[in-house]
């Protein structure tokens, strides 16, 4: 069951580095062509908050609780309940760079992230109608 429950782990953590990558990738490519949906504020806030969360992280040198959790699951079902996709996952997660560099990589992300919202700001509906005289 440890086994199969850390390759849960792996795949949502994936997601969500894929969310995190895409995201930002999507909303500078989308910025200048005029998407609309890349100001919607759920997914912008959201991106932020999971940024700032990873950049706290970074700068307290602490490991996404997702980390941990997956290695304590790992661990505990032993080598020889890894499953050939769960190892793959964790293969394309974990790379071999020191955490400090990591770290690095993880606050310049949070300043990419936090630019994004100065430079495209989330659009809130109400303020919108508010601005158009709508009540």
């Amino acid at each position: 069951m440890d086994a199969f429950l850390s390759d849960v782990i792996a795949t949502i953590h994936l997601a969500v580095v894929a969310f995190m990558v895409l995201g930002i990738l999507l909303v500078l490519i989308g910025w200048p062509l005029g998407w609309r949906w890349i100001r919607n504020p759920w997914f912008r806030l959201g991106h932020l908050a999971i940024t700032g969360c990873i950049a706290l992280n970074a700068v307290r040198g602490e490991l996404c609780f997702l980390t941990l959790w997956e290695r304590s699951l790992r661990a505990r079902a032993g080598p020889k309940d890894r499953s050939f996709v769960g190892g793959l996952l964790h293969d394309i997660l974990f790379v071999d760079v020191p955490q400090k560099e990591l770290d690095r990589y993880y606050l310049a992300f949070g300043a990419l992230v936090l630019l994004s919202i100065v430079c495209v700001r989330p659009r809130f509906r109400r303020r919108e109608r508010e601005a158009a005289g709508v009540s």
